[in-house]
């Protein structure tokens, strides 16, 4: 398979890239409880460094954005002292790498949290049918407190303080979680948003928390350092746009260009309407990754014009050295699916490369 259209160098905010892969963010539940990192996670993503632009697991910006087990902060002096042997680690290997900013809103259990906090989103709703893991196994996700204007701007305030946090532990930057239901992916749903006051009802309200967001961040490090995610459509965590989908994803990227942010991220699902319009309305680097593509279609949206990058979930995942494999027509290493999320250092640190297979 040929795919030279990936192997041109691409400038993305400041950093210069050696080719157009990026490796997306995967949640992998491997810090310890209190949200620190640890050379284990160092070495994970330092195997990955070839891939260019790293771009981490979900980290939460505040205790309150903590929804999962073991997933890692970026808000305290510790969490930073933590980062950074991370950061040092991919940096040392020619890698760049951004922190992905989650607060996970209503996708919380109090099990989940040190505190046994209850989540929080725009309104006091949970996701349908939605559940979660949890020490106890799978549990319903509660009903979350909705947040006062006054929480709403705390909460602004967190994500700005979490990405000076990310550069003072040596990131290149963040990207700002946006998609996949949760918090400020809740703002955008017909069905997780029914306020009625400035951030709810009308599109130009739903977009404002991200907006507000998004403005606090650059402020604090700078539009070159950041880049942010959606995912139009997806279905996660039972997010529904609903008829206003499209008009609302054009008036946010419309918004989000004039930030002149380093990229912006997107799952496409198949809605190709939505895609060409992201694309018309943004100005700067776009990253896409493409639900259910084979191997052979890897570079069907950088050739098209459509992506200038294409981001990588799984492959890179079990795959070290993907980028390699992927130049040298090798065969890849199968996912081992029981070991994603959680666990010891199988199926995280130890999937072979190539120089290991000869």
């Amino acid at each position: 398979m040929n795919f030279d259209s990936l192997w041109t160098p691409i400038k993305v905010g400041e950093m210069s890239l050696p080719h157009r892969l990026v490796m997306a963010p995967m949640t992998r539940n491997r810090a310890n409880d209190d949200g620190t990192v640890d050379s284990h996670s160092a070495l994970y993503y330092s195997q990955r460094a070839s891939m260019g632009l790293l771009i981490t697991e979900g980290t939460q910006p505040s205790l309150e954005g903590q929804g999962y087990l073991k997933s890692p902060g970026i808000y305290t002096p510790e969490h930073i002292e933590a980062w950074k042997q991370v950061t040092q680690a991919v940096h040392d290997k020619g890698g760049k790498i951004f922190i992905q900013l989650m607060h996970a809103g209503r996708m919380n259990h109090p099990d989940n949290t040190v505190d046994h906090h209850q989540g929080v989103a725009p309104s006091a709703i949970a996701p349908e049918n939605g559940h979660m893991f949890t020490a106890k196994g799978m549990q319903p996700v509660p009903v979350p407190r909705e947040l006062s204007s006054e929480d709403i701007q705390r909460t602004i305030q967190d994500f700005r303080h979490a990405a000076k946090s990310a550069i003072d532990a040596g990131a290149d930057g963040v990207e700002i979680h946006g998609a996949n239901g949760y918090l400020i992916h809740e703002f955008l749903g017909e069905n997780s948003n029914h306020r009625h006051d400035e951030y709810g009802g009308s599109i130009e309200n739903k977009v404002r928390f991200a907006l507000e967001v998004t403005q606090a961040i650059v402020d604090e490090i700078g539009a070159d350092k950041v880049g942010f995610r959606i995912s139009p459509y997806a279905g996660f965590s039972t997010i529904d746009e609903g008829t206003d989908g499209a008009n609302i994803y054009s008036f946010l990227t419309k918004k989000l260009n004039q930030f002149g942010l380093a990229y912006l991220h997107i799952l496409h699902t198949g809605n190709e309407d939505i895609l060409t319009s992201v694309r018309k309305n943004w100005d700067n680097k776009l990253i896409v990754n493409r639900m259910g593509r084979r191997l052979e279609q890897i570079d069907v949206d950088v050739k098209s014009g459509i992506a200038d990058l294409a981001s990588v979930a799984t492959w890179a995942l079990a795959n070290p050295d993907f980028v390699e494999r992927l130049q040298n027509g090798a065969p890849l290493n199968e996912p081992d699916h029981q070991s994603f999320f959680g666990g010891g250092d199988h199926g995280y640190i130890d999937y072979p490369i190539m120089e290991n297979l000869k």
